[in-house]
């Protein structure tokens, strides 16, 4: 036998077992439809159905069991899908026996399964007002006995206070299986009395609830709406993820939020992004990020933070060794907080996305940043410090930062002064950069030498997406492109 023989032999092949075909559910129906309705030891024990009852009743079964397995395959996969169908076998077995021992499964008066869905969404379509009576249509499904619902997704409708109140209840049913609440962009162009007082009623209703995820983003909530929350966010103790942004989160915002919510030491993704926190209120958030060891996912991006509050922030986030992903963008760190970050950024060796662009660090912050991650951020996929006001100064220690970073897929230096020069350090950094994927180098005054030599290099990458972004900022290379064009 030869080698290429024994190695076909012996290939590892997979067979998928999940989900059955359709024949081969409809088979199973037919068994149980003869199992229901002949003589055997069962039906002399437990009684026979007629053809008719055994067959509503064996669609029934298989169906409901199908509908079991395809969400454990769903949520818990093992590859081809054999538990999945051992739980299927199991249910249809149980149910089979339960019809038996008590002559039929009762169904609702429309025949009606009852749905294994976990997710409810109403955020689809068009952005618009919500009435009392179509509430009740869209809430139905929450309303039916044994769902399973365990996420809700109210955003993109606007509630007015009759809506509300009809949702009230049917909330206050659901609370103690929901995990996951999405109450974002819940009151857009209600007055703000109407609007506070229907915050208050779903406040209330998901009052005691234990959540892992909460969005309460766009809603303008500011002090009044964050209070208006108060019952609810008081009960959570448990979340792992808080998204409040575009909310108007200003300074007396973030510290009610600081005071209602409990504890925090469960949290791993917590938003703030685009809010009028400020120094002040950054000085409250960082209360919150200092509760939260647990943090993967920090956002506190558009925020109106300048240096003292990004010094406080930072001193918080050293707390949060797990942290993961860091969006401080377009705030006003300036160089103090640039350094005060770079400190706490050398504890943190699970860093994969760090967003910097546009907090005017300067050469001194950037340098900073660019020497801590190259000791202690070895897996950072994507980094970016655009728009930091950033020269050649500084383009040796960016270059050994990201010469470090074998595992780098997007660099974005937009919007700064690192000419040919720099750009040249940068671009011989990226050489050995096999999973890059996307650079950002526009608006740097850069010429021919220097794009050239960038998009030699970033053009070889095997995965590189051709998201290659160089403005030329001489006239008299009037025949770049096309020599460009030559080059990718």
């Amino acid at each position: 036998m030869d080698a290429t023989t024994m190695t076909s032999q012996n290939r590892p092949f997979s067979i998928k077992l999940w989900p059955p075909s359709q024949n081969t559910r409809q088979v199973l129906v037919e068994r149980m439809i003869n199992n229901l309705s002949t003589e055997s030891i069962f039906t002399q024990k437990y009684g026979i159905l007629n053809k008719e009852d055994a067959e509503d009743n064996a669609k029934y079964i298989e169906e409901k069991a199908f509908l079991t397995a395809d969400q454990h395959h769903e949520n818990e996969p093992d590859g081809d899908g054999g538990s999945a169908v051992q739980l299927y076998a199991r249910e249809c077995s149980k149910l089979l026996l339960q019809v038996l021992k008590g002559g039929s499964i009762k169904k609702d008066k429309e025949n009606h399964i009852v749905s294994n869905e976990t997710f409810f969404d109403i955020s689809k379509g068009k952005r618009a007002f919500i009435e009392a009576e179509e509430v009740e249509k869209l809430l139905k499904p929450l309303q039916e006995p044994g769902n399973s619902y365990s996420k809700i997704c109210f955003s993109n409708r606007s509630f007015g206070l009759e809506a509300a109140q009809v949702a009230d209840p049917i909330l206050a049913s659901l609370k103690s299986q929901l995990k996951e609440v999405d109450l974002s962009d819940l009151v857009a162009g209600r007055p703000e009395a109407e609007a506070l007082k229907v915050m208050n009623i779903f406040s209330e209703a998901l009052e005691g609830s234990v959540l892992k995820s909460l969005n309460l983003s766009n809603n303008a909530l500011g002090e009044k709406g964050v209070r208006a929350f108060g019952a609810l966010l008081k009960s959570q103790s448990q979340l792992e993820e808080l998204y409040l942004m575009n909310d108007g989160i200003s300074e007396e915002a973030a510290r009610a939020i600081c005071e209602l919510i409990p504890s925090t030491e469960k949290l791993k993704i917590l938003h703030f992004h685009n809010n009028m926190t400020g120094d002040e209120g950054a000085v409250a958030i960082s209360e919150v990020v200092k509760r939260s060891p647990l943090l993967e996912d920090f956002r506190c991006s558009s925020t109106r933070v300048g240096a003292e509050g990004g010094v406080a922030l930072s001193e918080a986030l050293a707390t949060c060794t797990h942290l993961k992903k860091l969006d401080l963008r377009d705030n006003m760190f300036g160089v103090e907080g640039g350094i005060a970050l770079s400190k706490t950024l050398s504890n943190h060796a699970y860093m994969t996305e760090v967003y910097l662009s546009y907090i005017n660090m300067e050469n001194e912050g950037a340098v900073a940043i660019a020497n801590t991650l190259k000791e202690s951020a070895p897996l950072l996929e994507v980094l970016d410090m655009a728009g930091n006001d950033i020269t050649v100064e500084a383009a040796p220690a960016l270059a050994a930062c990201i010469s470090s970073m074998k595992h780098l897929s997007k660099l974005n230096l937009s919007e700064n002064e690192l000419k040919d020069e720099g750009t040249i350090q940068i671009a011989n950094a990226l050489e050995g950069h096999s999973k890059l994927t996307e650079v950002d180098m526009s608006t740097n005054l850069i010429r021919r030498a220097g794009a050239r030599l960038l998009a030699q290099i970033v053009v070889q990458k095997p995965g590189f997406k051709l998201h290659l972004s160089i403005r030329i900022d001489c006239s008299t290379e009037s025949y770049f492109e096309e020599e460009m064009y030559g080059v990718v």
